[in-house]
């Protein structure tokens, strides 16, 4: 089934490009079935890049899925011309009437900063606050995943002396339960991980409503989910492009940052190859959350 775009966005060529199945809007609302619909709230400053990769990993399932753009009015990315962000993202106000089997937040480069300093933290905080009525399971990545821990249960985040930045090898939790949202992933499993600071996983321990499923030695707690599946929590990024990392660590050599290459992502000294291994851990996750703490569990009825 696919993924229902507005055709005119760019991801819709580019997943087209990758023989993706999407189908515009126009098309999908002569269709007779009721498609799962996934707000994805673009937090970050390439929108255009973070928006296919989520798309793409949305579109490998046999669900058809509305997606929806949502931007934060309080603040305007200066990455991103106006009129693309008028014509393709809605407002928080645009939508708060309507419900979502779904939701992302996805990461934002703020992670130096007080949760309380960011530009848009009070009106993150009515969309958290939204979520819980509104959407049946919400995904939260990276800086999301320590907003929304830090917003809910009061877990603090953590600076850390050097970036933890680069391709970290994770291995699953198990408690005797079998878990659906891990299902059919290994036992050892790998993902790109770029940020500053941390979420220490004796915190998450101590609340008693979340439940830790994934850990890296070096990335910390990695996959966190609520006890009601309500909450899914990644501080890695899993949705990450073949060179997102690539393209990172030249940009900061470019701004003269001291900045030491990712670790575990060159193929070769030369640093031009990269040994992409994430992917199908990636698209398991996404089939996963979609099937298991989305579709089996929402009403037919919005």
């Amino acid at each position: 089934m696919p993924i229902v775009i507005d055709k005119d966005i760019p991801a819709f060529k580019i997943l087209t490009g990758e023989r993706i199945f999407c189908m515009d809007t126009d098309r999908a609302f002569s269709q007779e079935i009721r498609p799962i619909e996934i707000a994805i709230l673009n937090l970050m400053p390439t929108k255009e890049t973070t928006e296919t990769q989520f798309m793409r990993l949305l579109s490998n399932s046999p669900l058809q899925v509305n997606i929806t753009l949502v931007r934060t009015a309080s603040y305007n990315s200066t990455h991103t011309e106006q009129s693309y962000l008028e014509r393709f993202y809605k407002s928080f106000a645009q939508i708060k009437d309507r419900k979502f089997d779904g939701m992302i937040i996805t990461g934002a480069p703020v992670e130096n900063m007080p949760f309380e300093s960011v530009a848009y933290w009070r009106e993150l905080e009515e969309i958290l606050d939204w979520t819980a009525t509104n959407v049946t399971s919400t995904l939260f990545i990276c800086w999301g995943a320590q907003a929304a821990l830090h917003y809910f249960y009061g877990i603090k985040k953590h600076a850390l002396k050097e970036k933890c930045f680069g391709i970290y090898v994770h291995k699953r939790i198990y408690d005797g339960t079998q878990e659906p949202l891990m299902r059919g992933i290994s036992d050892e499993f790998h993902m790109p991980h770029s940020r500053h600071t941390i979420v220490y996983a004796s915190d998450i321990k101590n609340v008693p409503e979340l439940k830790i499923l994934a850990y890296s030695r070096r990335a910390g707690a990695s996959i966190i989910k609520s006890e009601d599946n309500r909450r899914v929590f990644v501080t890695g990024h899993m949705e990450y492009d073949r060179d997102t990392l690539k393209k990172e660590y030249e940009r900061d050599l470019e701004r003269g940052l001291d900045v030491k290459p990712p670790v575990n992502y060159f193929a070769d000294r030369q640093m031009t190859q990269v040994k992409m291994n994430w992917t199908s851990t990636a698209n398991l996750f996404y089939i996963n959350w979609l099937n298991y703490y989305v579709y089996q569990v929402t009403p037919y009825v919005l």
